[in-house]
């Protein structure tokens, strides 16, 4: 079933298979996340969640991450395929920290729930629903968390998830629909492919929340503050549509007509949308996006289309 064919449900329901998290407890598990990550964790609330990323030394993104409280231990979401190496490389830096992490991926089922009916539906159920975006409830439906786009990020125990097989009155549809809602969005993700290739401004992410330039230090934090503050990020995300030929994939280079046969860009996310086409998110130079210039996914190749986004990039 196509993307349009989806939008038109009123409630659609994607199990999030390729989803992971990683559980950081401990009693230093906030001060500890606070100094590893770009975004204020110390004052996070208990019905708030937060997007993140973890950058190395040099302010490039290992992984972007949903940061979820849960009582004094803390939640991380993130591509399934990076648990077990970001948990590695975040363990480096416990030292003596109170600090426990461990990979709890087999113990939860995630869930997207989308759909213009999405939030009334829950409220249906007699869920609580977030009222504004990135807030949290709990309750017998497991966690509900309201992401952009008035979507619900849905957490249950593994054990649990039963009750999210085949809900009355929400069509199921697949992974890809779900990320092609993230990309309308504008919402970056950072998988194994494109890992340690992007400054966290060239994914728009003081956009969606992720980025906080006053809690502090963190590793890559004078990379990525000097960055923004002396105006040297010239490429930002863009969301486009291409039409033609084989899909480009997730860290895929993108070619420039006035560079020829130099790439220029880089795939962030692509999903299918409708009549044959997909629709992506790509960094690319600020100038090219502006001047009109072709961007294509292979020399000679298909041009992309821009599309708006939901915010000003």
């Amino acid at each position: 079933m196509n993307a349009n064919d989806d939008r038109a449900q009123d409630v659609a329901l994607a199990r999030l298979t390729h989803a992971g998290v990683i559980r950081v407890a401990g009693a230093d598990a906030r001060a500890f996340l606070h100094a590893q990550l770009t975004n204020d964790v110390e004052h996070l609330a208990a019905d708030r969640v937060c997007r993140a990323g973890w950058c190395t030394a040099k302010g490039r993104l290992l992984a972007t991450l949903l940061v979820v409280p849960q009582a004094e231990n803390f939640l991380l979401l993130l591509p399934g395929e990076l648990v077990g190496t970001v948990m590695k490389r975040l363990k480096m830096f416990v030292l003596r920290s109170k600090v426990t992490l461990d990979d709890e991926s087999a113990g939860w089922a995630q869930f997207g729930l989308l759909g213009a009916a999405a939030l009334a539906w829950l409220a249906a159920q007699g869920a609580r629903v977030p009222a504004t975006l990135h807030a949290m409830t709990r309750g017998d439906l497991g966690f509900v968390i309201r992401i952009e786009g008035d979507r619900a990020r849905i957490l249950v125990p593994a054990n649990a998830a039963s009750s999210w097989v085949d809900p009355p009155g929400v069509r199921t549809v697949n992974e890809a629909r779900w990320l092609l809602e993230d990309i309308r969005m504008g919402v970056p993700e950072v998988v194994a492919a494109t890992q340690e290739l992007f400054v966290p401004q060239m994914l728009n992410f003081e956009a969606v929340a992720g980025l906080d330039f006053k809690k502090g230090c963190y590793p890559g934090q004078e990379v990525v503050a000097r960055a923004q503050y002396r105006g040297q990020v010239k490429r930002h995300m863009r969301r486009a549509r291409v039409t033609g030929g084989a899909a480009p994939a997730a860290g895929q280079d993108l070619f420039c007509d006035d560079l020829p046969g130099q790439a220029c860009g880089t795939v962030v996310a692509i999903s299918a949308a409708d009549k044959g086409a997909s629709e992506l998110l790509a960094v690319v130079p600020i100038a090219a996006s502006e001047s009109g210039t072709p961007v294509r996914v292979a020399p000679g190749g298909a041009a992309l289309e821009w599309l708006p986004l939901p915010y000003a990039a």
